[in-house]
């Protein structure tokens, strides 16, 4: 008795109760967890909490073999007696990447795939007045026919984001529609003037109820009420219509103003509401030009974008609200206005951000390629293509209503060579037109060839100056690509290059990138040299830096670490910026002042005249050294560059602009040898 008044108050405090509708227990908690090859009941078992990776050591540490196999997740759910004639429906946000489900020892179903949400009804499966087991068999070894088959990432294994208990009336909105809310506001024509959307509801059980939908503005009035007419005629699925018209509508128009409506729909029994969902609504209006590109809401946007991973030192991709929140705040400080999610639907908290935040989303499906690397991502056979195109409608039926979401990403790095993909992604390309018209295709290509002319724009990773080359030859190819393909929108879907927080250099100085040495000042240089280039081409619908984040990649044997991609701009655990991150930040962010010295990790130099480079979004920037101002000069994008003479020891560099913004570090120098 007391366990079920325990289960009961902690639905209260969790959900509320409301009147009779629908209510979500969090079952984060309280978790036994083994590895597959753990077969007897009382054998060896961890006490966990969800999100969990069974791969958030052993991945991290370039051991090529981390384990990809089974782990078993197993828990006691009591089910209250009152439920009994509900429908209950057990949701998981995330578990890579192959998931059984089993109740009280049934199988309930299998899910295939580790980046989007799925539901199973178990209203059949439970005891009613008991408690009731829960047994999730998760794999994440390597399988043909599930994408990702390869990737210059870690494939993770575990349930590493929510599960969800809900408990709504026998007629109720379906979460049982591609692991979705079963709402869709599809915006089918926006403008200053006025909006259409047309509003689509999944059910389940409807008989005698009725449904409503509510527009709602910011400050929760209500704008609009009305009521949805069943449509005949669908093949008995429970699917109803309704077109919004909204006139003179307040526009979501990215950072400047990512105002957000709310529409509710609400399945109502005489009289009184016994199931709602609530959904963001966001109208916004956009297009691409090949020559000027990203319009939004009539007005060009220039995307300043970045690429994520989803996973951190010591936790993997098990993630939690607080990490992905210090992401977007990280992104807000740099100033950035796009995220790239690479390469896989995130968590649904980061589409929620985006929103909130007003930045533009590229969301994509796991069809990656090889890259360097010999693995196939494409094998032509129907069980793959199949979870493809599954993934592929997850993807945007849980994601429609995000406003943040622009793009919808239907590959990476993918070549012809072998199984060609080109056939495929037609397909993928005809079905994303037919479930969502409204947004635009792209991809990140590394080829050229027939891939490049499936979506509607194309990206390319671009590493010159890195992978071979020059830095400057990128302004040569944008403009020679721009050329040959006039009516084409073109962008840059990735582009960066490795360094350590412990690689200094008094020189500038190129490195073999499959070495061990990842100078920094490289990096710096290379993004310096990018943006230049790219600033000045505003044909370039997009661009996105590579990567925001070092993140975990176990083949890996160059940089500073084995285990690690060391191309982020801000390192692994967040807690340090790289200066390609304050260049950016210059460059990108005009609303916070900010006067950054770069190269100040080489804290030791041999030569007495340096040339002191310092980041600023401010006009003017003085430089004193030891207490002595030094005249300098300002260069382009941000850059302020001082000649200054150092003395043997310890030397106190402060740049400043204007009275209080200030920054200071420290410089030995070498004490000097006589010359001979």
């Amino acid at each position: 008795m007391k366990k079920k008044f325990l289960t009961l108050c902690m639905l209260l405090l969790v959900c509320g109760w409301g009147h009779a509708q629908r209510k979500k227990l969090l079952l984060n908690k309280n978790w036994k967890f083994t590895f597959g090859h753990v077969v007897k009941w009382n054998g060896p078992s961890e006490r966990i909490n969800l999100p969990h990776t069974w791969n958030n050591l052993d991945a991290l540490g370039g051991n090529i073999d981390y384990y990809r196999g089974l782990g078993n997740y197993e828990r006691k759910v009591f089910i209250e007696p009152e439920w009994k004639g509900k429908r209950l429906t057990l949701r998981f946000l995330g578990a890579n990447s192959i998931a059984n489900v089993f109740v009280n020892g049934k199988h309930v179903g299998e899910h295939r795939g580790g980046y989007t949400a799925f539901a199973f009804d178990i209203s059949d499966f439970v005891n009613y007045g008991k408690e009731n087991s829960v047994w999730v068999r998760v794999s994440n070894a390597l399988t043909l026919d599930v994408m990702p088959l390869v990737g210059d990432f870690n494939f993770y294994g575990g349930i590493y984001r929510d599960v969800e208990l809900y408990v709504t009336d026998q007629q109720s909105i379906s979460l049982m529609d591609y692991g979705s809310k079963g709402v869709y506001l599809h915006q089918q024509s926006v403008s200053k003037e006025n909006a259409t959307v047309q509003a689509i509801i999944k059910t389940q059980g409807l008989k005698d109820a009725q449904l409503r939908l509510l527009l709602k503005n910011r400050e929760g009035k209500v704008l609009q009420t009305k009521e949805i007419d069943k449509e005949k005629h669908l093949k008995g699925k429970d699917t109803y219509y309704l077109p919004l018209e909204i006139l003179k509508p307040h526009l979501w128009n990215g950072k400047k103003d990512p105002y957000m409506y709310r529409v509710i729909a609400q399945v109502v029994d005489n009289g009184q509401v016994i199931d709602e969902v609530s959904e963001p609504l966001g109208l916004r209006y956009f297009r691409v030009d090949p020559d000027k590109g990203l319009f939004l809401n009539g007005s060009h946007l220039q995307v300043r974008g970045v690429c994520r991973h989803q996973d951190r030192p010591e936790l993997g991709n098990a993630l939690s609200k607080i990490h992905h929140l210090e992401d977007a705040e990280i992104m807000e400080e740099m100033g950035a206005n796009g995220l790239r999610m690479s390469h896989y639907p995130h968590d649904p908290y980061m589409y929620d951000l985006m929103d909130e935040k007003g930045f533009v989303v590229w969301s994509e499906i796991p069809f990656v390629g090889p890259g360097g690397y010999r693995d196939k991502g494409f094998v032509n056979m129907e069980s793959f293509k199949a979870n493809g195109k599954q993934q592929l409608i997850e993807m945007i039926r849980q994601n429609v209503n995000h406003p943040s979401v622009l793009f919808w990403g239907l590959f990476n790095e993918l070549k012809e060579k072998g199984d060609n993909p080109v056939p495929y992604l037609k397909e993928l390309q005809k079905l994303t037109r037919k479930e969502d018209p409204y947004r635009i295709t792209t991809a990140a290509s590394n080829q050229n060839g027939d891939i490049n002319t499936i979506t509607d724009l194309i990206a390319w990773n671009k590493y010159n100056g890195w992978y071979g080359g020059k830095v400057s030859s990128i302004a040569l190819w944008m403009d020679k690509t721009h050329e040959v393909l006039p009516d084409t929108p073109i962008g840059i879907s990735e582009y960066g290059a490795g360094a350590s927080l412990f690689h200094q250099q008094e020189e500038l100085k190129k490195t073999n990138p499959v070495s061990y040495w990842h100078p920094e000042n490289w990096q710096t240089h290379f993004h310096e040299g990018f943006w230049e280039a790219i600033d000045e081409r505003p044909f370039m619908w997009g661009t996105f830096i590579w990567n925001l984040f070092d993140f975990g990649a176990a083949h890996r044997t160059e940089g500073e670490k084995p285990g690690k991609n060391d191309k982020g701009i801000v390192s692994f655990d967040r807690k340090d910026k790289k200066d390609s991150f304050y260049f950016y930040k210059a460059n990108w962010n005009k609303e916070e002042p900010m006067v950054y010295i770069a190269e100040r990790r080489l804290s030791e130099r041999t030569k007495k005249n340096q040339t002191i480079k310092v980041y600023s979004n401010q006009k003017s920037v003085s430089l004193s050294v030891n207490g002595k101002k030094i005249k300098g000069r300002k260069g382009s994008y941000g850059r302020f560059y001082f000649e200054i003479q150092l003395k043997e020891g310890e030397n106190r560099i402060t740049a400043a602009s204007g009275k209080h913004l200030t920054d200071q570090i420290e410089l030995t120098l070498a004490k000097q040898t006589p010359a001979l």
